[in-house]
């Protein structure tokens, strides 16, 4: 492009090539830095005390749930019932002497035929206790919810690592599992190749997993011809198979089942004890969602019929919004969250400010305004507009903050506060899930049956 302006700068335009290219992968190489480090870390040891905690965490949830719900209702009992035999199972699994081992994979990397091989090998351990801890064994696919009972992960590559097995290691890192990363079928590779491509899986992994826990097997060496010389002078080939070669696998194994069987049982305990709160926490949040959409359209259309009472310029629609502060405070009751006033109003003055800086202001009225064309209300089609666009983007600030307290319940690592970038984020997402003309038209429908000539005063007066 430089050198079709002048030709003298064509050694500065493969330059510039060069520099973005080199600029270009510099800014991948550090946003993958950014993005992958912070969320791995190697597989860090659990205490008993810590595993009760979380399982009494869970049983305070239960509680909460059983005291929001109608707990009169069969299927309400039913479900309270379950949850509660779910913690008590989960409690006893604290001493569980039993470890599960799973192999997990791609296809065709040998998970069946190592499950058998140590199966019929007896993998078990003799603890301090004189207990025996013996080993349940499952393969799976590289799916990380297939290992989420699992005590101890095996996965078994075939070569370098690829980029969807480096993924799948990273989530299982990020859930705790403690892995051996297994390098099987080294024996299909020249024998000079091997030890490199070992060290490049264990250069990958560094820091994730110590270099002890990453080894090279052969399930199921390729068969070798052997030629054998004959009495005759003749030469008879047959083709023999190896013995697998498995044995620093074994090793490995019985030395990590031996100190820390009861460390793993405890880390699949927090797992699953995480895993049982994630789901009485979203029963949780269906019950309050349902308690918290009434609440959101009460204040919809006491903001429509302010809106539709004093007609504004569609860029100061939101001036309005100051009574709905209130709206905060009541959504962060249901989902136990204490705001005060002035809190909801800084809220929701924020909300406010980004609907009209993103243009959501003039989109909900150009959407809407074409929908009232069509009804003889001109004389009131100003502040008809005004109320339902008020009301439309009264509901989605609701909606946003309901979608920001779900996430934050869901989510252990977030602060219980108000972050306005991460409700923004909210804000944008459910804004474009509800343009929608079926749900506009509803809308426009309920607003014309609010604010036409019978029902001008009483929607007047539920403004006031």
């Amino acid at each position: 492009m430089l050198s079709s302006f002048d030709p003298h700068v064509i050694g500065l335009g493969t330059s510039a090539v060069w520099g973005a290219v080199a600029l270009g992968s510099g800014l991948w190489w550090l946003n993958q830095k950014r993005r992958i480090e912070p969320l791995l870390l190697p597989f860090t040891p659990v205490d008993r005390t810590t595993v009760e905690k979380a399982l009494a965490s869970v049983e305070a949830q239960i509680n909460h749930l059983s005291t929001e719900l109608n707990a009169s209702l069969p299927e309400t009992a039913a479900l309270i019932l379950k949850l509660r035999q779910q913690l008590v199972d989960l409690t006893a699994e604290l001493d569980r002497k039993n470890i599960c081992l799973a192999f997990l994979g791609g296809r065709s990397v040998g998970k069946t035929t190592l499950t058998q091989l140590l199966g019929d090998r007896s993998v078990t351990i003799q603890k301090t206790d004189s207990s025996k801890a013996e080993s349940e064994f499952y393969s799976a696919d590289s799916a990380v919810a297939d290992a989420e009972n699992a005590d101890l992960v095996m996965f078994l590559t075939t070569g370098d690592l690829t980029d969807s097995e480096f993924q799948t290691l990273k989530q299982l890192l990020v859930q705790n599992h403690r892995i051996l990363l297994l390098f099987n079928k080294q024996d299909q590779y020249l024998t000079a190749d091997r030890p490199v491509i070992l060290q490049q899986i264990r250069d990958r992994m560094a820091g994730l997993l110590a270099t002890e826990d990453i080894m090279a097997i052969a399930t199921q060496p390729v068969p070798v011809k052997v030629r054998k010389h004959q009495p005759d002078g003749t030469v008879k080939e047959r083709f023999e198979q190896p013995a697998p070669d498995i044995t620093i696998l074994q090793q490995r194994l019985q030395q990590v089942l031996t100190h820390e069987s009861q460390q793993l049982v405890l880390a699949t305990v927090k797992r699953q004890a995480q895993a049982l709160s994630a789901v009485v926490q979203a029963e949780l949040n269906q019950v309050r969602r349902q308690r918290a959409l009434p609440v959101i359209e009460q204040y919809q259309w006491v903001a429509a019929g302010a809106a539709f009472a004093n007609p504004v310029p569609s860029l100061d629609l939101l001036a309005t919004a100051t009574i709905n502060a209130q709206l905060v405070v009541d959504l962060g009751a249901i989902y136990q969250q204490k705001f005060s006033l002035d809190q909801a109003k800084t809220v929701m003055g924020n909300l406010a400010s980004q609907m009209v800086k993103l243009g959501l202001v003039e989109i909900a009225s150009q959407a809407i305004a074409p929908l009232l064309k069509s009804h003889a209300l001109t004389y009131v089609a100003g502040g008809t507009l005004q109320g339902t666009s008020a009301a439309y983007l009264t509901r989605i600030a609701g909606l946003s903050l309901v979608e920001y307290f779900e996430e934050q319940s869901l989510d252990p690592a977030l602060e219980p506060s108000l972050k306005v970038d991460r409700l923004l984020q909210k804000l944008k997402a459910v804004f474009d899930a509800n343009q929608r003309s079926e749900f506009l038209q509803s809308l426009v429908k309920q607003s014309l049956g609010r604010f036409a000539p019978a029902s001008l005063a009483s929607a007047t007066g539920s403004a006031v």
